[in-house]
């Protein structure tokens, strides 16, 4: 295959490939036997054997290969020049009419600390082994800052540990101030606020302690921790916007298509077991456990090739109603929205895996939603035993203060807060049925929800019960 057919390829190529590809000792076939990454029609970067040797390829085709590929060597040379721990570049080349090729030498179990982070996520804030992942990034990216380079798109994910050497990579997000000075405090503070935007919110109230770690490999700079901290909010209202658009289109997380009769948004990752459940969605509805059936949602839990699964299906009751539905985006639409904000945020919500809409010349119709079941009992269930005396357990009042600290600090109020609307799963307290969720942007519209969403939640129980006053007392009432 030439490197140009690449582009047509898609985002999923029959592997193995052979692609030829050309150095200064001549052309040689480049064997790529695996995909780590696909961009289509612009990036392929995979595993595969080269002159004998197993390289990591990055291949960039279409039109804008020249500048990705340029883009991609000017960072990785400048990681070199600098001393930097990379990947070693092995060969590289760029033609025209074909695309352009780097080829890295192959760091065998090699491990991101993406991933290393991942392993010791659970544990309790701040654990040692938390300590140490985020301590060897912070390391290593304060010796990239007093070289005068920072990483545009930094990540865990771009730092691989291999045979206790840290490696940087992804050069095309390298960028430079001054090569060989450190860099200045503003661009520090912006790459840093890159960062920690990343991490979890309950890291929040130790990052001035992390820093130290950061500041061992690069002490030119005081870090005033309030001016981080604005940098952190701006990333992060960045990064939620990014995602949420990323919801509604075709990207490497969720496979998305736009038509006149339907709107389907599936996660990329599910897609295969998805699109079967869609097909059949009514007859699995028919066939599985109704909680709710008729009116304006019929809602089930499914079996699926031995997976739980629940069908939410927005009916549209009559000529009236479509009127009234047509014209908007439907409540599949908005729960689909909602929970992979909820996702994205780290507040517990059943993972959203498929949406549908029936359109007929775009005009909306039914609308299906999927997610994962939760089997945990709701909030009602769970306390029931404890409506008399008040003595729930203390950690599942503990994680019900976090479900609400949580929502006050995002500005999300539920609209419909009954207790069959929360759950117990793994530790912590899910919401489910997003219908009427929204995020405000103003701190007076959201103390208005908010003080509904506690009224509603509050009536689970009788005024006058032991658990009533105990969680009466355990909820923030007044958000000044």
């Amino acid at each position: 295959m030439r490197l140009s057919e690449l582009q047509k390829a898609g985002r999923a190529p029959g592997l193995p490939l052979s692609i030829e590809l050309a150095d200064a000792a001549g052309p040689a076939q480049l064997q790529l036997l695996s995909l780590l990454r696909v961009l289509p029609g612009q990036r392929y970067v995979g595993a595969g054997v080269w002159r004998g040797r197993t390289v990591l390829a990055k291949l960039m085709v279409g039109s804008k290969a020249a500048r990705n590929f340029q883009r991609e060597l000017t960072g990785v040379r400048l990681l070199a020049e600098q001393g930097l721990t990379t990947p070693q570049l092995l060969a590289d080349g760029l033609q025209e009419g074909e695309g352009g090729w780097l080829l890295f030498e192959y760091l065998e179990g090699a491990q991101s600390l993406g991933d290393a982070w991942q392993a010791v996520a659970s544990l309790p804030v701040l654990a040692d082994e938390q300590v140490a992942v985020l301590a060897e990034a912070l390391a290593a990216i304060g010796q990239m800052h007093l070289k005068g380079l920072w990483q545009e798109d930094l990540h865990l994910d771009n730092l691989l540990r291999q045979g206790g050497k840290l490696y940087l990579i992804d050069g095309a997000g390298i960028c430079v101030e001054e090569a060989g000075k450190p860099l200045s405090r503003q661009k520090v503070l912006e790459n840093l606020g890159v960062f920690f935007a990343q991490l979890p919110k309950t890291l929040e109230p130790f990052f001035e302690e992390l820093l130290v770690h950061y500041l061992l490999s690069n002490g030119e700079h005081a870090l005033p921790l309030e001016a981080l901290l604005k940098q952190v909010e701006k990333v992060r209202a960045w990064r939620l916007n990014d995602f949420l658009n990323k919801v509604g289109r075709d990207c490497s997380l969720f496979s998305v298509q736009r038509g006149a009769f339907a709107l389907r948004a599936v996660l990329r990752e599910e897609e295969p077991a998805m699109l079967p459940v869609l097909a059949r969605a009514d007859a699995l509805l028919d066939q599985g456990h109704l909680y709710k059936t008729g009116g304006a949602a019929s809602v089930g839990k499914v079996d699926v090739a031995g997976r739980t699964l629940v069908v939410k299906r927005y009916n549209i009751k009559g000529f009236a109603h479509w009127l009234k539905r047509f014209w908007r985006p439907s409540r599949a639409w908005h729960s689909w929205c909602e929970g992979n904000r909820l996702a994205f945020l780290g507040i517990a919500t059943p993972k959203p895996l498929a949406l549908l809409e029936t359109r007929f010349l775009w005009l909306r119709g039914k609308a299906y939603l999927v997610t994962e079941y939760l089997p945990g009992p709701d909030i009602i269930e769970r306390f029931a035993p404890y409506v008399e005396h008040g003595d729930a357990p203390e950690a599942e009042l503990v994680a019900l203060e976090q479900l609400f600290a949580d929502l006050i600090r995002e500005r999300i109020s539920h609209g419909d807060l009954k207790g069959h609307n929360v759950f117990w799963d793994d530790g912590r307290w899910a919401l489910i049925d997003l219908d009427s969720m929204c995020q405000h942007r103003s701190a007076g519209s959201f103390a208005t929800a908010y003080a509904r969403d506690r009224a509603r939640f509050m009536r689970n129980w009788p005024v006058g019960s032991a658990l009533y006053q105990v969680i009466d007392g355990r909820l923030p009432k007044n958000l000044g």
